[in-house]
């Protein structure tokens, strides 16, 4: 009777090596007569699903597209954004998964521009996983120009909720939640230990000038001719790099022209008395004050529509090999 059990434990033993070794023999040949070119497709596949899980909830590749963040950063820097800190998009352009840790005073954040108009989901969820699966190399949004739209915005988060904002000849003062007293910018930093530069085209003595084009510009609008000794003082550049002391000068003579027309009126109040940042916002700005179209411009924008925080400098858009200096910019971003 033993004798029996153990000669069939013996031959149903034997029967599952021969049938794993039968296995694993035909696995191999199937491997060995597969062609070269679908094992080369199925490895890029996994390769590019692993870039766009990787970009998709953990870091993904942005490229800056211009000048409103230097010298924090420079255009042509290609950086890495930490998605998972403020909670990933599901899938590109929809819901956000929740995170405990929101955007917070000095952050380097990234976000959806307000002025941006989508082509369609179809069209985003497919330029956004190319810009992904190409590390930002391919940017199939382009205008009539040829120059990529701006999708997204990377902008340092100045102000937060409860803070009140004023802006002054390009500079701002920040009255926040609780205080009584206005701070100069630079101050309040400085207080606060949060050390960046801040870029400035703008020189204090051009101001005048700028302010008499402005006012130039609204007898213009008006249809008056403009007096010369108005347009001596005037700053007739074609370029104006403080927009809003510009427009300022612009509004307060069509104010005063026509006061029965409340837009002028509530145009200048929205420069004048500034910007007031309801909690669950953050005020966005670019570093470099006078070259950057930011929250000055479109408002406060909510805290669950930033995307992520810029973390690392991966491939410094000036970068020269010759350029030893240049080896500085890899690294964390401030």
């Amino acid at each position: 009777m033993e004798s029996r059990i153990f000669d069939r434990l013996q031959f149903l033993t034997e029967e599952v090596l021969s049938r794993r070794r039968r296995a694993k023999r035909i696995k191999k040949e199937k491997q060995s007569r597969k062609n070269m070119f679908l094992d080369w497709i199925e490895a890029f596949l996994w390769a590019a699903g692993v870039v766009l899980l990787i970009n998709q909830y953990l870091f993904q590749a942005y490229q800056i597209p211009s000048g409103s963040m230097i010298d924090t950063l420079l255009i042509g820097d290609r950086i890495f954004v930490n998605k998972l800190i403020y909670g990933p998009e599901l899938l590109p352009g929809l819901a956000k998964l929740p995170s405990p840790i929101t955007p917070k005073r000095n952050d380097i954040i990234i976000f959806e521009s307000p002025s941006y108009i989508s082509r369609g989901i179809a069209f985003d969820i497919a330029q956004r996983v190319i810009y992904m699966l190409t590390l930002s190399f391919v940017d199939i949004d382009k205008d009539e120009l040829g120059q990529s739209r701006a999708h997204f915005l990377i902008k340092r988060a100045v102000g937060v909720g409860g803070d009140w904002i004023i802006p002054d000849q390009g500079d701002l003062y920040l009255r926040p939640a609780g205080e009584s007293r206005w701070y100069g910018e630079a101050e309040f930093n400085s207080l606060l230990g949060l050390d960046h530069n801040l870029a400035r085209l703008m020189r204090e003595e051009d101001y005048p000038s700028l302010r008499a084009a402005g006012t130039a510009a609204g007898y213009a609008d008006l249809g008056l001719p403009v007096t010369p000794a108005l347009a001596d003082r005037a700053f007739f550049s074609g370029h104006y790099p403080d927009a809003l002391a510009y427009n300022m000068a612009r509004l307060e003579l069509l104010r005063g022209a026509s006061p029965h027309d409340g837009r002028y009126t509530t145009l200048y109040a929205r420069y004048a008395m500034g910007w007031y940042v309801p909690e669950t916002r953050i005020l966005p700005l670019g570093d470099n004050r006078d070259n950057s179209r930011d929250g000055r411009h479109f408002g406060p924008v909510l805290s669950s529509k930033v995307l992520g925080r810029g973390s690392i400098i991966y491939w410094p858009g000036n970068f020269n090999f010759r350029d030893f200096g240049a080896f500085s910019r890899f690294g964390f971003i401030r």
